[in-house]
C-alpha cells in the first residue's frame, strides 16, 4: 500500500486528493497569536453564510526563546493551543446546529512531542528567566494540551453529531523550525532525520490528518490519537482524566471573557 501510494503521488494521481480538476478555495486572514484577530475570523466566517463540516486546527509554531503575545501570553501556547480552543469555542454552535449532516469533525494536529515534556499548569504561561526556556518543553506542553483538550471535549459532545481526534503528522519538511537555523542541536536533528528517510515532504505529513477529515470509516468516531492513519498510545499524563478536567478549567478562565456564556454552555454539552 505505502509502495502504490507513492507511485500514485508522483505521477500525481492519487484519487480524491489531486487528481480534481478544479478546487474552491478561499483564503481569509486569521492570526492565531491574537484573540482580536481569532474572533474577527469567526466573525468573518460566520457572515460568509459557509457552513461549517470540518474543522482541522494545523497552525503551530516552535520558538526557542519565550516571546508574548499582545494578550500577554507565551506565544506557543496561544497559537498552538487557546486560540485554537477559542477557534473551536466560537465555532462549535454552528457545527452542532449543522442541520444537513450527522458527520461534523474537528481534527486537531498535535505531535508526538508531547512526549517529551513537563505538565505542571502552575507554569502553564511561562514568566520566568528567559534563560532557562525550553523551547522544545513548551511546544510539547502545547501539543500535549491539544490532546487531553480531544479528551475533554469528545465527553463533553458524546450525545452530538461532532466528533474530535488528535494526529501526529510525523517530522515534516516544513518551515516550522525556522527560527532555530542558529541551533546545532536541531540541525543535528534534522540532519539525521533526513538522512534515515524519516523526514516527510508536506503531503505525506498530511496524509493522517486528511483520512481522519474524510475517510467515512471515521464517522462517529472520536476521542483517538492517530499517527500513520492508525490509532496510536498517548502518554499516562495525556490520558489522565483528573489532569485534563484541571487543564479544562485553567482554560476557560484564561480565556475569561473572550468565550460566551453560550459558547461555554455549549462546550460544556449543551445545544446551541
Amino acid at each position: 500500500m505505502e509502495k502504490e501510494y507513492k507511485e500514485e503521488k508522483e505521477r500525481g494521481t492519487i484519487h480524491g486528493l489531486v487528481d480534481v480538476p478544479e478546487l474552491s478555495l478561499v483564503y481569509m486572514h486569521l492570526d492565531l497569536g491574537s484573540f482580536h484577530s481569532t474572533k474577527q475570523f469567526v466573525e468573518d466566517y460566520k457572515t460568509s453564510g459557509r457552513p461549517l463540516h470540518v474543522l482541522i486546527c494545523n497552525a503551530g509554531i516552535v520558538k526557542p526563546r519565550p516571546e508574548k503575545t499582545d494578550d500577554g501570553f507565551e506565544s506557543m501556547l496561544q497559537v498552538n493551543y487557546l486560540s485554537h480552543f477559542l477557534l473551536i469555542g466560537m465555532l462549535l454552535p454552528m457545527m452542532k446546529g449543522n442541520a444537513v449532516t450527522d458527520d461534523t469533525r474537528i481534527v486537531l494536529v498535535s505531535s508526538d512531542a508531547h512526549r517529551m515534556c513537563r505538565f505542571n499548569l502552575a507554569a502553564i504561561n511561562y514568566d520566568d528567566d528567559p534563560m532557562k526556556f525550553s523551547g522544545f518543553d513548551y511546544y510539547g506542553r502545547s501539543k500535549l494540551y491539544q490532546i487531553m483538550q480531544m479528551y475533554s471535549l469528545q465527553r463533553r459532545l458524546k450525545n452530538s453529531h461532532v466528533t474530535i481526534t488528535s494526529a501526529h503528522p510525523g517530522t515534516v519538511e516544513t518551515e516550522i523550525g525556522r527560527d532555530f537555523k542558529d541551533v546545532k542541536l536541531y540541525q543535528f536533528f534534522l540532519t539525521m532525520t533526513r538522512f534515515f528517510g524519516a523526514m516527510r515532504d508536506p503531503l505525506d505529513g498530511a496524509r493522517t490528518i486528511i483520512d481522519l477529515a474524510v475517510n467515512p470509516v471515521y464517522q462517529g468516531v472520536g476521542g483517538h490519537y492517530y499517527k500513520d492513519c492508525s490509532v496510536a498510545s498517548v502518554t499516562s499524563t495525556a490520558s489522565d482524566v483528573q489532569k485534563q478536567e484541571a487543564l479544562w478549567n485553567v482554560t476557560l478562565e484564561l480565556l475569561k471573557g473572550h468565550l460566551s456564556e453560550e459558547e461555554i454552555f455549549c462546550l460544556e454539552g449543551a445545544d446551541p
